[in-house]
């Protein structure tokens, strides 16, 4: 078993910032939540509903913001942004591990195809025509690469993802196990009561940073491309349309459905199970709350809910009624 790595308070200061209260020589081995944390660990303060945790945490220090300081005695990491600071102390104890490089046996690679030679394609992987996979490029048992599909460096492709033919994707993405990147969007033309499928000949441009969860569907365009900027974050389970646009660093929870031309702003964040129809405009900065429906474009950013609270049935009625005379 690997012995844990240990950090002086400081020398967390010394890469992140903030500023050490108390023993800067404190050594701690792990980060941990509030109720659970144990002497070794070091825990956060995010929320300020979390508050009566911190006086009853186990951790040997906490990270906390300026505000809550007065809180605890215990040695603490100031700074101003708790969750953030985490976030880095916790990549410093659990980096990502590389890749060993090499085509598993397994494989089957085509001879146009150009694999870096420190990317590592593991068991039944199926690279197609004219792929090409960058340096540090991990693909896990099962991946599914069509022909010109381009996987930028140092991206991960956990088991059974499936990348369409033409599809590219930016450096440093990870895409979760099961996502399926440019299948067909739902384009149909009703012909006399027969649904004539529609050719999807664009395709799908992810950009890099990009992360994409387990299970999630972004279908290729229409005409022109599907496009996911750089630092997008989606949850498992989402499913976006054709031809839609995603700015950068947007953020979207689990069971988002986004409907076929959508327009995405940047830096916007989308609860889970939200709706947005076809062919809307998003503007950059909308927050848009779990469960609602988006019927109508965003022109200005800001917090958006369209979702009634859970009530009895009959009380639901009631208050439909009276909200949609209102709203006339």
């Amino acid at each position: 078993m690997q012995a844990e790595v240990g950090y002086r308070l400081h020398e967390l200061v010394q890469r992140f910032g903030g500023t050490v209260r108390g023993d800067p020589d404190i050594v701690v081995t792990r980060v941990a939540p509030l109720d659970s944390a144990v002497p070794g660990d070091i825990a956060f303060l995010s929320r300020a509903r979390h508050r009566a945790q911190l006086l009853l945490t186990g951790a040997s220090a906490v990270i906390l913001s300026a505000e809550d300081a007065g809180l605890t005695d215990l040695p603490a990491i100031l700074c101003a942004n708790p969750y953030l600071y985490f976030s880095h102390v916790s990549g410093l104890f659990h980096p990502r591990v590389s890749p060993v490089p090499g085509v598993h046996a397994s494989a089957v690679v085509s001879e146009s195809a150009r694999i870096s030679k420190t990317a590592s394609i593991g068991p039944h992987c199926h690279i197609g025509e004219q792929v090409i996979v960058g340096d540090g490029v991990e693909l896990e048992a099962g991946c599914v690469l069509g022909h010109n599909v381009v996987v930028g460096d140092d991206s991960a492709l956990k088991a059974n993802v499936s990348v369409y033919s033409g599809c590219r994707i930016g450096q440093r993405a990870m895409i979760h196990a099961g996502a399926v990147i440019g299948g067909d969007g739902f384009g149909f033309a009703n012909d006399d009561g027969k649904w004539r499928k529609i050719p999807q000949i664009g395709t799908v441009i992810i950009g890099d940073d990009v992360e994409i969860g387990s299970g999630t569907t972004i279908d290729r365009g229409a005409l022109k491309d599907t496009v996911i900027g750089d630092g997008v974050k989606i949850d498992n389970q989402v499913q976006i349309g054709h031809n839609v646009c995603i700015g950068a660093h947007t953020a979207m929870a689990g069971c988002v459905g986004v409907a076929g031309s959508a327009v995405i702003g940047s830096g916007c964040t989308v609860g889970g199970g939200a709706i947005i129809l076809g062919h809307l405009s998003i503007a950059d900065g909308v927050n848009i709350s779990a469960g609602s429906l988006v019927s109508r474009s965003i022109a200005e950013p800001g917090t958006y809910t369209g979702v009634f609270p859970l009530m009895p049935n009959r009380e639901w009625r009631h208050k439909a009624v009276c909200l949609n005379i209102w709203m006339r």
